[in-house]
Protein backbone atom coordinates (compact mmCIF):
# COMPACT_ATOMS: atom_id res chain seq x y z
CA UNK A 1 0.00 0.00 0.00
CA UNK A 2 1.28 3.10 -1.11
CA UNK A 3 0.55 6.87 -1.52
CA UNK A 4 -0.28 8.28 -5.04
CA UNK A 5 -0.73 11.40 -6.79
CA UNK A 6 -0.80 11.10 -10.56
CA UNK A 7 -1.44 14.35 -13.00
CA UNK A 8 -4.88 13.60 -12.52
CA UNK A 9 -4.55 14.17 -8.39
CA UNK A 10 -4.25 10.72 -7.44
CA UNK A 11 -3.83 11.77 -3.37
CA UNK A 12 -4.91 9.99 -1.31
CA UNK A 13 -3.36 6.09 0.34
CA UNK A 14 -3.22 3.46 -2.38
CA UNK A 15 -4.85 0.11 -1.92
CA UNK A 16 -3.73 -2.86 -3.87
CA UNK A 17 -7.25 -3.92 -4.21
CA UNK A 18 -10.30 -1.63 -5.52
CA UNK A 19 -13.83 -1.38 -5.75
CA UNK A 20 -13.35 -2.94 -9.31
CA UNK A 21 -12.45 -6.03 -7.36
CA UNK A 22 -14.85 -8.02 -8.72
CA UNK A 23 -12.15 -10.66 -9.21
CA UNK A 24 -11.27 -10.31 -5.16
CA UNK A 25 -13.21 -12.04 -2.70
CA UNK A 26 -11.62 -10.05 -0.09
CA UNK A 27 -11.65 -6.14 0.56
CA UNK A 28 -8.43 -5.33 2.39
CA UNK A 29 -8.58 -3.25 5.31
CA UNK A 30 -8.38 0.29 5.22
CA UNK A 31 -5.11 2.22 6.52
CA UNK A 32 -5.05 5.13 8.92
CA UNK A 33 -4.22 7.92 6.61
CA UNK A 34 -6.20 10.40 8.54
CA UNK A 35 -3.49 13.00 8.97
CA UNK A 36 -3.04 13.38 5.17
CA UNK A 37 -6.77 13.59 5.06
CA UNK A 38 -6.85 16.75 7.41
CA UNK A 39 -4.02 18.29 5.59
CA UNK A 40 -5.49 18.21 2.32
CA UNK A 41 -8.95 19.19 3.74
CA UNK A 42 -6.98 22.27 5.54
CA UNK A 43 -4.97 22.97 2.10
CA UNK A 44 -7.78 22.31 -0.53
CA UNK A 45 -10.05 24.71 1.65
CA UNK A 46 -8.21 27.80 1.80
CA UNK A 47 -7.82 27.03 -2.08
CA UNK A 48 -11.54 26.69 -2.87
CA UNK A 49 -12.16 29.96 -1.07
CA UNK A 50 -9.39 32.04 -2.63
CA UNK A 51 -9.36 30.06 -5.99
CA UNK A 52 -13.17 30.58 -6.35
CA UNK A 53 -13.44 34.27 -5.29
CA UNK A 54 -10.53 35.36 -7.27
CA UNK A 55 -11.11 33.42 -10.53
CA UNK A 56 -14.61 34.54 -11.04
CA UNK A 57 -13.70 38.05 -10.27
CA UNK A 58 -11.31 37.54 -12.92
CA UNK A 59 -13.16 36.52 -15.51
CA UNK A 60 -16.05 38.86 -14.54
CA UNK A 61 -13.71 41.93 -15.17
CA UNK A 62 -12.34 40.48 -18.60
CA UNK A 63 -15.50 39.50 -19.77
CA UNK A 64 -18.12 42.65 -18.44
CA UNK A 65 -15.58 45.72 -17.74
CA UNK A 66 -12.93 45.00 -19.67
CA UNK A 67 -13.67 43.52 -22.93
CA UNK A 68 -10.00 43.66 -24.38
CA UNK A 69 -9.20 41.92 -27.19
CA UNK A 70 -5.56 41.07 -27.15
CA UNK A 71 -3.54 37.99 -27.65
CA UNK A 72 -2.63 38.10 -24.24
CA UNK A 73 -6.12 38.55 -22.36
CA UNK A 74 -7.53 35.69 -24.65
CA UNK A 75 -4.58 33.78 -22.68
CA UNK A 76 -5.67 35.12 -19.97
CA UNK A 77 -9.27 34.38 -20.00
CA UNK A 78 -8.23 30.42 -20.93
CA UNK A 79 -6.24 30.02 -17.77
CA UNK A 80 -8.72 31.99 -15.58
CA UNK A 81 -11.80 28.91 -16.89
CA UNK A 82 -8.71 26.43 -16.50
CA UNK A 83 -8.64 27.58 -12.82
CA UNK A 84 -12.38 27.56 -12.07
CA UNK A 85 -13.03 24.63 -13.19
CA UNK A 86 -10.74 22.65 -11.02
CA UNK A 87 -11.90 25.02 -8.38
CA UNK A 88 -15.43 24.51 -8.79
CA UNK A 89 -14.61 20.18 -8.31
CA UNK A 90 -13.14 21.20 -4.81
CA UNK A 91 -16.37 20.45 -2.76
CA UNK A 92 -16.34 17.17 -3.39
CA UNK A 93 -12.81 16.87 -2.52
CA UNK A 94 -13.36 18.48 0.88
CA UNK A 95 -15.86 16.17 1.54
CA UNK A 96 -14.50 13.16 0.84
CA UNK A 97 -11.59 14.45 2.83
CA UNK A 98 -13.34 15.26 5.90
CA UNK A 99 -15.94 12.03 5.60
CA UNK A 100 -13.37 9.69 4.64
CA UNK A 101 -15.78 8.23 2.15
CA UNK A 102 -16.73 8.44 -1.38
CA UNK A 103 -20.46 8.43 -1.99
CA UNK A 104 -20.72 10.16 -5.52
CA UNK A 105 -20.34 7.16 -7.77
CA UNK A 106 -17.47 6.28 -10.30
CA UNK A 107 -18.40 9.11 -12.82
CA UNK A 108 -17.74 12.05 -10.42
CA UNK A 109 -14.61 10.42 -9.11
CA UNK A 110 -13.07 10.41 -12.48
CA UNK A 111 -14.17 13.78 -13.56
CA UNK A 112 -12.99 14.99 -10.50
CA UNK A 113 -9.48 13.38 -11.03
CA UNK A 114 -9.23 14.34 -14.29
CA UNK A 115 -9.79 17.93 -13.74
CA UNK A 116 -6.59 18.41 -11.82
CA UNK A 117 -4.70 17.52 -14.75
CA UNK A 118 -6.84 19.46 -16.91
CA UNK A 119 -5.63 22.72 -15.12
CA UNK A 120 -2.49 21.59 -13.66
CA UNK A 121 -1.24 21.02 -17.69
CA UNK A 122 -3.09 23.66 -18.89
CA UNK A 123 -1.96 26.26 -16.85
CA UNK A 124 1.78 25.33 -17.99
CA UNK A 125 0.24 25.41 -21.71
CA UNK A 126 -1.16 28.60 -21.04
CA UNK A 127 1.54 30.23 -19.28
CA UNK A 128 3.99 28.98 -22.37
CA UNK A 129 1.79 30.63 -24.56
CA UNK A 130 1.73 34.07 -22.56
CA UNK A 131 5.46 33.73 -22.20
CA UNK A 132 5.91 33.21 -26.54
CA UNK A 133 3.74 35.84 -27.15
CA UNK A 134 6.17 38.51 -24.74
CA UNK A 135 8.83 36.77 -26.57
CA UNK A 136 7.71 37.40 -30.44
CA UNK A 137 6.73 40.90 -29.28
CA UNK A 138 10.11 42.27 -28.05
CA UNK A 139 12.73 39.87 -29.45
CA UNK A 140 11.07 39.12 -32.93
CA UNK A 141 8.35 42.22 -32.99
CA UNK A 142 8.77 42.50 -36.58
CA UNK A 143 9.75 38.81 -38.10
CA UNK A 144 7.00 36.65 -36.59
CA UNK A 145 4.55 39.66 -35.67
CA UNK A 146 1.69 37.88 -37.99
CA UNK A 147 1.79 35.53 -34.93
CA UNK A 148 0.37 37.91 -32.81
CA UNK A 149 -3.19 37.88 -33.69
CA UNK A 150 -6.06 37.45 -31.81
CA UNK A 151 -7.17 34.73 -34.38
CA UNK A 152 -3.87 32.32 -33.85
CA UNK A 153 -3.77 33.10 -29.95
CA UNK A 154 -8.03 31.54 -30.22
CA UNK A 155 -6.46 28.83 -32.66
CA UNK A 156 -3.46 27.79 -29.94
CA UNK A 157 -5.74 27.87 -27.16
CA UNK A 158 -8.43 25.47 -28.97
CA UNK A 159 -5.41 23.57 -29.43
CA UNK A 160 -4.38 23.38 -26.12
CA UNK A 161 -8.03 22.60 -24.63
CA UNK A 162 -7.76 19.44 -26.89
CA UNK A 163 -4.47 18.38 -26.14
CA UNK A 164 -5.19 18.52 -22.34
CA UNK A 165 -9.02 17.14 -22.78
CA UNK A 166 -7.91 14.14 -24.72
CA UNK A 167 -4.83 13.36 -22.34
CA UNK A 168 -7.89 13.53 -19.36
CA UNK A 169 -9.52 10.36 -21.24
CA UNK A 170 -7.21 7.37 -20.59
CA UNK A 171 -6.87 8.89 -16.88
CA UNK A 172 -9.91 8.81 -16.31
CA UNK A 173 -10.13 5.44 -17.10
CA UNK A 174 -7.94 4.29 -14.79
CA UNK A 175 -9.54 6.58 -11.63
CA UNK A 176 -12.33 4.63 -10.47
CA UNK A 177 -13.05 4.54 -6.91
CA UNK A 178 -11.91 1.86 -4.51
CA UNK A 179 -13.33 -0.23 -1.78
CA UNK A 180 -11.87 -1.40 1.52
CA UNK A 181 -13.29 -2.52 5.22
CA UNK A 182 -13.26 -0.64 8.61
CA UNK A 183 -14.83 -2.32 11.75
CA UNK A 184 -17.12 -4.39 9.58
CA UNK A 185 -18.22 -1.36 6.96
CA UNK A 186 -17.38 -0.95 3.83
CA UNK A 187 -15.59 2.34 2.95
CA UNK A 188 -15.86 3.50 -0.95
CA UNK A 189 -12.22 5.76 -2.15
CA UNK A 190 -11.61 7.82 -4.90
CA UNK A 191 -8.52 8.67 -5.84
CA UNK A 192 -6.60 5.96 -4.87
CA UNK A 193 -5.95 1.62 -5.28
CA UNK A 194 -3.38 1.79 -7.57
CA UNK A 195 -0.84 -1.33 -7.57
CA UNK A 196 2.16 -1.85 -8.93
CA UNK A 197 1.53 -3.87 -11.67
CA UNK A 198 -0.90 -0.75 -12.87
CA UNK A 199 1.88 2.17 -12.09
CA UNK A 200 4.21 -0.11 -14.24
CA UNK A 201 2.15 -0.95 -17.62
CA UNK A 202 -0.50 1.83 -17.02
CA UNK A 203 0.07 4.51 -15.10
CA UNK A 204 3.78 5.50 -15.37
CA UNK A 205 3.49 5.48 -19.29
CA UNK A 206 1.11 8.31 -18.46
CA UNK A 207 3.17 10.15 -16.19
CA UNK A 208 5.87 10.17 -18.93
CA UNK A 209 3.88 11.67 -21.84
CA UNK A 210 2.60 14.52 -19.40
CA UNK A 211 5.58 15.48 -18.05
CA UNK A 212 7.20 15.63 -21.40
CA UNK A 213 4.38 17.50 -23.36
CA UNK A 214 2.33 18.90 -20.24
CA UNK A 215 5.46 20.06 -17.78
CA UNK A 216 8.99 19.81 -19.71
CA UNK A 217 8.20 21.15 -22.54
CA UNK A 218 6.38 24.57 -21.38
CA UNK A 219 9.20 24.58 -18.84
CA UNK A 220 11.63 24.91 -21.42
CA UNK A 221 10.33 27.42 -23.07
CA UNK A 222 9.15 29.66 -20.18
CA UNK A 223 12.84 29.31 -19.23
CA UNK A 224 14.33 30.51 -22.36
CA UNK A 225 11.76 33.11 -23.26
CA UNK A 226 12.12 34.78 -19.96
CA UNK A 227 15.98 34.67 -20.40
CA UNK A 228 15.94 36.31 -24.22
CA UNK A 229 13.66 38.90 -23.02
CA UNK A 230 16.06 39.69 -19.76
CA UNK A 231 18.54 40.34 -22.33
CA UNK A 232 16.58 42.49 -24.77
CA UNK A 233 15.29 44.71 -21.75
CA UNK A 234 17.75 45.03 -19.49
CA UNK A 235 20.71 46.07 -22.03
CA UNK A 236 22.71 48.41 -20.34
CA UNK A 237 22.31 51.84 -20.63
CA UNK A 238 18.49 51.30 -21.92
CA UNK A 239 15.91 52.89 -19.75
CA UNK A 240 12.78 50.80 -18.91
CA UNK A 241 9.34 51.96 -20.18
CA UNK A 242 6.06 51.46 -17.95
CA UNK A 243 5.20 48.86 -21.19
CA UNK A 244 8.78 46.87 -20.31
CA UNK A 245 8.47 46.90 -16.60
CA UNK A 246 5.14 45.82 -16.96
CA UNK A 247 6.21 42.95 -19.18
CA UNK A 248 9.16 42.43 -16.47
CA UNK A 249 6.31 42.16 -13.46
CA UNK A 250 4.10 39.14 -16.17
CA UNK A 251 7.60 37.05 -16.50
CA UNK A 252 8.42 37.13 -12.53
CA UNK A 253 5.15 36.04 -11.42
CA UNK A 254 4.77 33.50 -14.25
CA UNK A 255 8.37 31.90 -13.12
CA UNK A 256 7.75 32.34 -9.62
CA UNK A 257 4.26 30.23 -10.34
CA UNK A 258 6.32 26.93 -12.16
CA UNK A 259 9.01 27.53 -9.49
CA UNK A 260 6.45 27.43 -6.73
CA UNK A 261 3.49 25.28 -7.97
CA UNK A 262 4.90 22.92 -10.77
CA UNK A 263 8.58 22.09 -10.08
CA UNK A 264 8.23 20.45 -7.41
CA UNK A 265 4.91 18.38 -7.33
CA UNK A 266 6.11 17.02 -11.11
CA UNK A 267 9.57 16.40 -9.94
CA UNK A 268 7.95 14.34 -7.34
CA UNK A 269 5.70 12.53 -9.65
CA UNK A 270 8.63 11.65 -11.44
CA UNK A 271 10.75 9.90 -8.71
CA UNK A 272 7.77 8.54 -7.16
CA UNK A 273 6.50 6.91 -10.70
CA UNK A 274 9.89 5.37 -11.25
CA UNK A 275 9.61 3.95 -8.06
CA UNK A 276 6.19 2.66 -7.76
CA UNK A 277 7.13 1.18 -11.67
CA UNK A 278 9.92 -0.58 -10.15
CA UNK A 279 12.50 1.51 -12.65
CA UNK A 280 14.69 2.36 -9.81
CA UNK A 281 14.82 0.13 -6.43
CA UNK A 282 14.51 1.65 -3.13
CA UNK A 283 14.22 0.88 0.12
CA UNK A 284 11.14 1.51 2.30
CA UNK A 285 12.01 4.25 4.28
CA UNK A 286 12.70 6.03 0.84
CA UNK A 287 9.73 5.07 -0.75
CA UNK A 288 8.00 6.60 1.93
CA UNK A 289 9.49 9.58 1.91
CA UNK A 290 8.54 10.44 -1.48
CA UNK A 291 5.53 9.47 -0.96
CA UNK A 292 5.03 12.44 1.70
CA UNK A 293 6.84 14.25 -0.62
CA UNK A 294 3.90 14.00 -2.62
CA UNK A 295 1.19 14.86 -0.31
CA UNK A 296 2.84 18.22 -0.14
CA UNK A 297 3.73 18.90 -3.44
CA UNK A 298 0.35 18.55 -5.14
CA UNK A 299 -0.90 21.27 -2.68
CA UNK A 300 1.69 23.36 -3.77
CA UNK A 301 0.69 22.14 -7.47
CA UNK A 302 -3.20 23.00 -6.82
CA UNK A 303 -2.33 26.43 -5.17
CA UNK A 304 -1.58 27.74 -8.86
CA UNK A 305 -5.47 28.04 -9.17
CA UNK A 306 -5.20 31.04 -6.91
CA UNK A 307 -1.78 32.35 -8.08
CA UNK A 308 -2.35 32.36 -11.53
CA UNK A 309 -5.07 36.03 -10.64
CA UNK A 310 -1.61 37.51 -9.40
CA UNK A 311 -0.52 37.55 -13.46
CA UNK A 312 -3.99 39.81 -14.53
CA UNK A 313 -3.49 41.52 -11.76
CA UNK A 314 0.34 42.93 -11.47
CA UNK A 315 0.87 42.83 -14.56
CA UNK A 316 -2.52 43.83 -16.49
CA UNK A 317 -2.80 47.34 -15.99
CA UNK A 318 -6.69 47.66 -16.93
CA UNK A 319 -7.41 44.87 -14.91
CA UNK A 320 -5.55 45.98 -12.10
CA UNK A 321 -7.27 49.54 -12.18
CA UNK A 322 -10.70 48.53 -12.81
CA UNK A 323 -10.72 46.25 -9.47
CA UNK A 324 -9.22 48.67 -7.65
CA UNK A 325 -12.60 51.14 -9.16
CA UNK A 326 -14.92 47.75 -8.17
CA UNK A 327 -13.51 47.76 -4.71
CA UNK A 328 -14.49 51.12 -4.45
CA UNK A 329 -17.80 51.02 -5.42
CA UNK A 330 -17.27 52.76 -9.10
CA UNK A 331 -18.39 50.43 -11.58
CA UNK A 332 -17.66 50.19 -15.26
CA UNK A 333 -20.89 50.74 -17.77
CA UNK A 334 -20.35 47.98 -20.36
CA UNK A 335 -22.75 50.16 -22.78
CA UNK A 336 -20.63 53.38 -22.76
CA UNK A 337 -17.10 52.27 -21.85
CA UNK A 338 -16.97 54.91 -18.85
CA UNK A 339 -17.14 54.76 -15.44
CA UNK A 340 -21.07 55.44 -13.87
CA UNK A 341 -19.51 58.29 -11.88
CA UNK A 342 -17.91 59.72 -15.11
CA UNK A 343 -21.29 59.31 -17.15
CA UNK A 344 -23.50 61.18 -14.94
CA UNK A 345 -21.36 64.18 -14.49
CA UNK A 346 -21.24 64.29 -18.31
CA UNK A 347 -25.31 63.64 -18.37
CA UNK A 348 -25.95 65.67 -15.23
CA UNK A 349 -24.28 68.47 -16.88
CA UNK A 350 -22.16 69.01 -13.79
CA UNK A 351 -18.10 70.47 -14.54
CA UNK A 352 -15.87 67.15 -15.36
CA UNK A 353 -12.19 67.82 -16.58
CA UNK A 354 -11.39 66.31 -19.94
CA UNK A 355 -7.78 64.73 -20.28
CA UNK A 356 -5.59 65.48 -22.92
CA UNK A 357 -2.07 64.03 -23.72
CA UNK A 358 0.45 65.22 -21.83
CA UNK A 359 1.87 68.45 -21.48
CA UNK A 360 -1.45 69.27 -22.95
CA UNK A 361 -3.47 72.48 -21.00
CA UNK A 362 -6.81 71.03 -19.08
CA UNK A 363 -9.72 72.75 -19.30
CA UNK A 364 -12.96 72.39 -17.29
CA UNK A 365 -15.55 70.64 -19.51
CA UNK A 366 -18.31 73.42 -17.81
CA UNK A 367 -16.09 76.03 -20.74
CA UNK A 368 -16.91 73.65 -23.58
CA UNK A 369 -20.68 73.52 -25.02
CA UNK A 370 -21.84 69.57 -24.39
CA UNK A 371 -22.45 67.26 -27.20
CA UNK A 372 -26.14 66.04 -28.58
CA UNK A 373 -27.34 63.59 -26.01
CA UNK A 374 -27.49 60.99 -28.76
CA UNK A 375 -24.15 61.01 -29.12
CA UNK A 376 -23.12 60.61 -25.34
CA UNK A 377 -24.33 56.44 -26.30
CA UNK A 378 -20.78 56.32 -27.94
CA UNK A 379 -17.45 57.83 -26.46
CA UNK A 380 -14.47 57.59 -26.83
CA UNK A 381 -13.64 54.00 -25.14
CA UNK A 382 -11.77 55.83 -21.72
CA UNK A 383 -10.72 53.77 -18.79
CA UNK A 384 -10.03 55.15 -15.75
CA UNK A 385 -9.31 58.39 -17.47
CA UNK A 386 -6.48 56.71 -20.15
CA UNK A 387 -7.63 54.87 -23.07
CA UNK A 388 -7.27 51.68 -23.05
CA UNK A 389 -4.88 50.13 -25.84
CA UNK A 390 -5.99 46.32 -27.16
CA UNK A 391 -2.06 45.77 -27.44
CA UNK A 392 -1.59 46.65 -23.94
CA UNK A 393 -0.35 43.89 -21.19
Amino acid sequence: SSYTHFSIHFSCPVLVTGMSSANNTETMPCKDYSSNHRLHLAGYSLIFVLGLLLNITALWIFLRYLKVKSVVSIYMINLAVSDLLFTLSLPLRLYYYSNQNWPFGTLLCQVSGSLFQINMYGSCLFLMCINLDRFVAIVHPLRWRHLRRPKIARFLCLMVWVLILAGSVPVAGIHKPSSCTKENQTIILCFESFSDGLWQWGIFPMVILAEILGFLLPLTSVTYCTIRIFQKLCQPGEMQSLRQQKTIRLLVVNLVIFIICFVPYNTTLAIYGMIKARVIQVESPARDSARQALIVTVLLASMNCMLDPLIYYFSTEGFRNTFKKLRRGQAWDSETGMLKTLKTQLTEGKPCRTYHSPGARESPMENHHLPPEGLLSSPPKIFLNIPIEDSEI
